[in-house]
C-alpha cells in the first residue's frame, strides 16, 4: 500500500509539475486504485471510487457539462467577490506593455526568452553625443555656481538648447537627434553621476511631456507645429499633472476646460475656456508651452450631448492672457527648476488639444502609456548615476583616509558599508540596463516601470546614507569638495515624484502586475462581469490548473532543493537560475493564496500587496543580475557582484513572501502555503562576511572599479571633489612599491628618521629609496592630505552662501 500511494503521488507530482494538472489529479488517483485492486482490497470498495474518479474526470473534461455543473456555479459565486475596477483604474491596467514580468508570475520563467533577449546597440550618433555633448556638458556645468545662481548657468542652458538636449527623442525628420531608449538612459545616468540639476533638466523634455505626447497622438499639424520648436529648445516644456487636491488620484482632478465658442487671433472658433491650479511642475517657472491635463465639461452639448468628457491633455503657451508661470517651490535646496502654475479663463482652440477633437476624453490613457516608458528611465538613470557616483567617491575616500596608521578601507565596520554601497551599485545598473534594452525594443512595461522607480531610487537612498557613514565629517561639509552632499538633498524628490514609492509599492505593482502579469486573473474576472460562460470557463480551469501544478512544482523544487530543475546555463549562473525558479513559483503560489482568500479585499491590505511586491520586485533584479553577469562573459573579477545582487534578490523574495505568510488573515491557508512554497523557511541569507571581503577587494581592482562606475562622468583632474580624489588616489597606487620598501625598512630597523626628516627623505638618505621613488611617495602625501580636506569659510563668504 506505502509503494502504491508513493508511486501515486509521484505521478501526480510530475504531471502536475509539468503543466499536466488535470491529467496528474485523475492519474495519480486511479493508479493507486488500481494498484490496490489487484493487490487484494475489497472492489466493493475500490471500484465505487475509481468510478468516482472516471465521475470527477468525465465532469471536469467535458466542457458542456463542467460549465453547467462547475464553472458556472463558479462563476456566479466569485463574480461578487472580484474587485471593483474604475474606469481610472481600468486605463492604469491596461497602459503599457507585459514584458517579461509575466513569466515570474507563472511560477516557471522562460529563462532562454531573457537571456536571448538582446537589446538594440546605440547607434554611432548617440555613442558620439554620449562621449563629446554629454561630456561637454557636464565638465561645463560647474554645481557650486549652480547652487549661487539657483539655476544652470546661462551658458549651459544655451549649450543644451543648442544641441538638442531637449530634442533627444524628437525624430531627426523634425528636427530632433530620435534616439532611443537605451541611450536616453545613459544620458541621463552621465549628467546624474555629475549634478542632479543637470540631469533634472535633460530628463524632464525626453520623459512624460508634451513631445512625448505629441510623438504618440499629436495630430499631423500638431507634430509639425511643435516638435520642430521643441527641439531646437524655441519652446520650453513642461507638464501640468498635479494639484493641491489630485496627487496620484488624477481622477481627483479639479482642473476645468469648457467647451465654448471664443476669440481667437481674431476669430470666433471653438476651444476650451481652461482655470487650473496645479504644483510641483517642473520646469514650469521657465516653460514656454505647458501640456496641462484637465477635466473637460461640455455644458451646452457642442460636441456630443455627453457633458462630461474626462480627463485631456491640452498645448497652452504660457504667454497668453490668464496664464500665470515664474512662481518657484524650493525642492530641499536642489536648484532644478520647479513650481507651481495657474490658470484662469484662459482660452485656447480646440486644436490645441492633444490629438485634437478626437483626444477629448483621452488624456488619461495618454498620460498612462506615456508613463509606463518615460519612468522606465528618468529616475532609474537619476539613481544608476548617483550610486556610481558614491560607489566611486567612497572607494577613493576610504583608501585615501587614514586613522590608526592605515586606511580605512580596511576596518571591517567601513568594508561592510563599503561593500553595499558597491554591491547595491551593480544590482541597480543591472536592471537599468535590462529595461533601458527592453524600451528601446519596443516595450512600454507599466510593472517594470513601477518597479524601476521606486527601488531604484529606494536603493538609491541606503547606497548614499552608507556613502555618507563612511565619508563622515566629509560628507556633511558642503562646498565643492563635498561629493555626495547633492546626491543627499535629492533623495526625498527622486522617493516622491512620477508616483511616491509608497504608493508605488503598496497599491501599484502588485495590484496591476496581479492583474496584467497574471495568465488568467484579469481575463477571468473580466468574463465573469460580461457574463461569458466560456471564456469564463476558459480562464478558470486553466486557472484551477496553474494553482495545481504552481503547488507541485513548488513542493518538487523545495523537496529537491531545486536542483532538478532544468535551465540554459550551467554553473554559477544556472544555479542562480534554479534558486530563481523555485522562488518564482513561491511567489506565484502565495500570491495565488492571498488572492483567493481575500479576494477583493486584498486591494485594501496594502501591507500585504506591498510585501508581494517586494517578491516580484526581487525576482525581477535577480533576473536582471544573471542577464548582466552572463552577457558580460561571466567575467570571474566581476563575480562577487554578482553574487551579492543575486544573493540580495533571494533573500529579499524569500523575506517578502515569509512576512505575507505571518500577516495572512486565514491561518490555516497561510500554514498550507508555507507547507508547499516555503517549508524550510527563508533559506536565502544577506551576504556573509566573506562575500562582503570579496566584493571591496574585486572593486580595488581598476578595471572592476572602472566597469561599476562606467557611466560617472569624472571632473578635471585639479577640479576639487571627484576629480582630487581621483587624482590622489591615481598618485597613492602609483607610490605603493615605494611605500612598500619604506615599511619593510621600518620593520626592520632601519629607517632612523633625523628630527623633521620626512619618511622617504630618510629613505633616500640610507639609500632604500631613490629619487624618483622618494618624489612619487612625496607627491602621493601631498596629493592624499589635499583630497581629504573638507570646505571652509570665513563670516561674509558664508553668508554669502546663506543668501544673506
Amino acid at each position: 500500500m506505502l509503494l502504491a500511494a508513493l508511486v501515486s503521488v509521484l505521478a501526480t507530482l510530475a504531471l502536475c509539475s509539468f503543466g499536466r494538472a488535470w491529467l496528474g489529479l485523475v492519474v495519480g488517483p486511479l493508479v493507486f486504485l488500481i494498484w490496490m485492486a489487484f493487490a487484494g482490497m475489497n472492489g466493493f470498495v475500490v471500484w465505487p471510487l475509481v468510478g468516482l474518479t472516471l465521475v470527477g474526470a468525465t465532469l471536469t473534461g467535458v466542457p458542456d457539462l463542467r460549465r453547467s455543473l462547475v464553472t458556472g456555479p463558479a462563476m456566479r459565486l466569485l463574480t461578487p467577490m472580484f474587485p471593483n475596477i474604475s474606469e481610472t483604474e481600468r486605463v492604469a491596467l491596461e497602459a503599457g506593455t507585459v514584458w517579461f514580468e509575466a513569466e515570474l508570475f507563472r511560477g516557471a520563467p522562460d529563462w532562454k526568452q531573457l537571456l536571448d533577449f538582446q537589446a538594440p546597440a546605440l547607434t554611432a550618433a548617440e555613442a558620439a553625443f554620449l562621449e563629446n555633448e554629454v561630456t561637454t556638458v557636464c565638465h561645463m556645468t560647474d554645481p557650486t555656481r549652480v547652487d549661487e545662481l539657483g539655476d544652470l548657468p546661462p551658458e549651459v542652458w544655451a549649450y543644451l538648447k543648442s544641441n538638442k538636449f531637449l530634442g533627444l527623442i524628437i525624430p531627426e525628420a523634425y528636427g530632433g537627434l530620435g534616439f532611443k531608449a537605451r541611450a536616453i538612459s545613459e544620458i541621463i545616468t552621465r549628467c546624474s553621476s555629475h549634478n542632479v540639476t543637470l540631469a533634472v533638466t535633460v530628463m524632464l523634455p525626453s520623459s512624460l511631456g508634451p513631445a512625448e505626447l505629441l510623438l504618440h497622438y499629436g495630430t499631423p499639424e500638431q507634430r509639425t507645429t511643435w516638435l520642430p520648436r521643441l527641439a531646437d529648445g524655441t519652446e520650453v516644456p513642461a507638464f501640468a499633472l498635479t494639484e493641491p487636491n489630485a496627487g496620484s488620484d488624477a481622477g481627483g482632478l479639479t482642473s476645468r476646460g469648457v467647451l465654448e465658442m471664443g476669440d481667437w487671433k481674431g476669430e470666433r472658433v471653438l476651444g476650451l475656456r481652461l482655470t487650473w491650479n496645479k504644483r510641483y511642475i517642473t520646469l514650469a517657472p521657465v516653460a514656454t508651452i505647458l501640456g496641462l491635463a484637465v477635466q473637460v465639461e461640455d455644458p451646452d452639448a457642442l460636441l456630443s450631448e455627453e457633458r462630461h468628457r474626462g480627463i485631456t491633455c491640452v498645448l497652452v503657451p504660457t504667454d497668453l492672457d490668464g496664464v500665470e508661470v515664474g512662481r518657484r517651490h524650493d525642492p530641499l535646496g536642489v536648484k532644478f527648476i520647479n513650481g507651481p502654475t495657474t490658470g484662469q479663463d484662459v482660452f485656447v482652440p480646440l486644436d490645441h488639444v492633444i490629438g485634437g477633437e478626437s483626444g477629448i476624453g483621452s488624456g488619461w490613457r495618454m498620460l498612462m502609456d506615456c508613463l509606463s516608458a518615460g519612468r522606465a528611465l528618468s529616475l532609474p538613470g537619476l539613481a544608476a548615476g548617483g550610486t556610481q557616483t558614491t560607489s566611486r567617491a567612497v572607494s577613493a575616500y576610504g583608501e585615501l583616509r587614514q586613522q590608526f596608521g592605515m586606511s580605512i578601507a580596511r576596518f571591517e565596520g567601513v568594508e561592510e558599508a563599503l561593500a553595499r554601497i558597491h554591491g547595491d551599485t551593480w544590482w541597480i545598473d543591472a536592471a537599468r540596463r535590462l529595461t533601458a534594452g527592453a524600451v528601446a525594443s519596443g516595450e512600454s512595461p507599466s510593472v517594470v516601470s513601477a518597479i524601476m522607480k521606486a527601488w531604484t531610487t529606494d536603493a538609491m537612498r541606503d547606497v548614499v546614507n552608507d556613502g555618507m557613514d563612511v565619508m563622515a565629517g566629509a560628507g556633511i561639509c558642503r562646498g565643492p569638495r563635498n561629493v555626495l552632499a547633492g546626491f543627499y538633498q535629492a533623495l526625498p524628490i527622486g522617493i516622491t515624484v512620477e508616483g511616491a514609492n509608497i504608493l508605488t509599492r503598496t497599491l501599484i505593482v502588485f495590484g496591476q502586475g496581479a492583474l496584467r502579469c497574471h495568465p488568467f486573473a484579469f481575463e477571468e474576472m473580466e468574463a465573469a462581469r460580461a457574463g461569458d460562460l466560456e471564456t469564463f470557463d476558459r480562464c478558470f480551469s486553466g486557472h484551477v490548473g496553474h494553482i495545481v501544478s504552481t503547488g507541485a512544482r513548488s513542493v518538487v523544487n523545495n523537496l529537491t532543493g531545486a536542483f532538478l530543475i532544468q535551465t540554459p546555463l550551467d554553473g554559477l549562473a544556472g544555479r542562480s537560475l534554479q534558486r530563481l525558479t523555485r522562488a518564482s513559483a513561491a511567489f506565484a503560489l502565495v500570491a495565488e493564496g492571498a488572492m483567493a482568500t481575500l479576494g477583493g479585499d486584498l486591494k485594501r491590505r496594502e501591507r500585504l500587496t506591498g510585501r508581494l511586491a517586494d517578491a516580484l520586485a526581487g525576482l525581477y533584479f535577480g533576473s536582471a543580475c544573471v542577464k548582466r553577469w552572463v552577457d558580460a562573459g561571466r567575467n570571474e573579477s566581476e563575480r562577487p557582484l554578482f553574487e551579492y545582487g543575486i544573493g540580495r534578490a533571494l533573500h529579499d523574495v524569500e523575506s517578502a513572501l515569509d512576512s505575507v505568510l505571518r500577516n495572512l488573515p486565514n491561518r490555516p491557508a497561510a500554514w498550507l502555503l508555507r507547507a508547499f512554497a516555503l517549508p524550510f523557511g527563508v533559506r536565502a541569507q544577506p551576504a556573509k562576511d566573506e562575500l562582503l571581503e570579496r566584493v571591496v577587494r574585486a572593486v580595488a581592482i581598476p578595471e572592476v572599479r572602472d566597469e561599476l562606475t562606467a557611466s560617472v562622468v569624472l571632473p578635471e583632474a585639479d577640479q576639487p571633489g571627484l576629480g582630487t580624489l581621483e587624482s590622489a588616489l591615481q598618485a597613492v597606487r602609483a607610490a605603493v612599491p615605494a611605500q612598500k620598501k619604506l615599511g619593510q625598512a621600518r620593520r626592520a630597523g632601519r629607517l632612523e628618521r633625523q628630527e623633521g626628516e620626512s619618511a622617504w627623505d630618510a629613505g633616500v638618505r640610507l639609500g632604500v629609496l631613490d629619487e624618483a621613488e622618494a618624489q612619487l611617495v612625496r607627491l602621493a602625501e601631498v596629493a592624499r592630505e589635499d583630497a581629504i580636506q573638507v570646505d571652509a569659510y570665513d563670516a561674509q563668504a558664508y553668508r554669502a552662501r546663506c543668501g544673506a
